[in-house]
């Protein structure tokens, strides 16, 4: 069932998600070259604790994950696409990294993601880059009342693969609110005019995830959690909170 949101619930998520712009901002720039995985999950930790706020990522246990998320931040490097779990491998010069953090704070969450090169960044890393961010402004664009969840998915979806990037199949945004996963999901392709229509109060994950390859496959680590692409290729993951509003969408985790 989807929940909607009153405008003063929805200033509330405003600031859960402005934990959440805080915790990518500080990860960024922490980022360097020689910096581990786990290390910005620390920073990410530090935005949280000064915030009083907690991590809806932290422990969660979802259906198809053998074992809980162990950390604040996903950490997806180069190949991974999307729920990597942070370890102690410096990152190298060039590496292209995706970090999605969570925040929950005063029982309403935000949800977010930004990919950004370390060091030298390869024009092929830029270009994919541009491509998710331009993906999540022409979905973002769409979240307006009276159009429905298939307008946002094939608004995403045109772009991603008229630049001839793949998209990961079955994987895509949701519902936000009290809860980090809530109705309607948000596929990142579809058919306009098709779907859930949007309403004022109904806020919203969009989140397009691109693989640099062009095909849609992915793998799956032993860890259960990690997906990478099956053809090796670099992915790029670019997310927003967003509510749907008679004065258009507005970004609840801009920093």
């Amino acid at each position: 069932m989807v929940q909607l949101k009153t405008d003063k619930q929805i200033d509330e998520m405003r600031a859960a998600g402005r934990v959440v712009g805080r915790a990518l901002a500080a990860v960024r720039a922490a980022a360097r070259v020689g910096a581990t995985p786990r290390a910005l999950d620390r920073v990410a930790r530090g935005v949280l604790a000064e915030a009083g706020a907690s991590s809806p990522f932290l422990g969660y246990r979802p259906r198809f994950a053998p074992v809980p998320f162990p950390a604040t931040a996903c950490v997806s490097v180069n190949d991974a696409i999307v729920h990597g779990i942070p370890d102690d491998r410096p990152l190298a010069d060039g590496d292209l990294v995706s970090v999605d953090f969570g925040a929950r704070l005063r029982g309403w969450v935000g949800d977010a993601a930004v990919t950004f090169a370390v060091g030298r960044p390869r024009p092929a890393d830029l270009r994919l880059v541009e491509t998710a961010e331009a993906a999540l402004a022409a979905g973002i664009a769409a979240a307006v009342p009276g159009n429905r969840i298939g307008d946002i998915a094939h608004a995403v979806g045109t772009v991603c693969r008229s630049a001839g990037y793949g998209i990961p199949d079955g994987f895509g945004g949701h519902g936000v609110g009290r809860g980090m996963h809530e109705d309607p999901g948000v596929p990142n392709e579809g058919r306009p005019g098709r779907g859930v229509v949007l309403r004022p109060g109904m806020v919203l994950a969009i989140e397009p995830m691109l693989i640099a390859g062009g095909t849609d496959d992915y793998t799956c680590d032993g860890d259960g959690w990690t997906l990478r692409t099956a053809d090796g290729s670099r992915a790029a993951h670019a997310e927003h909170t967003v509510a749907v509003t008679t004065a258009g969408p507005r970004i609840l985790t801009a920093p």
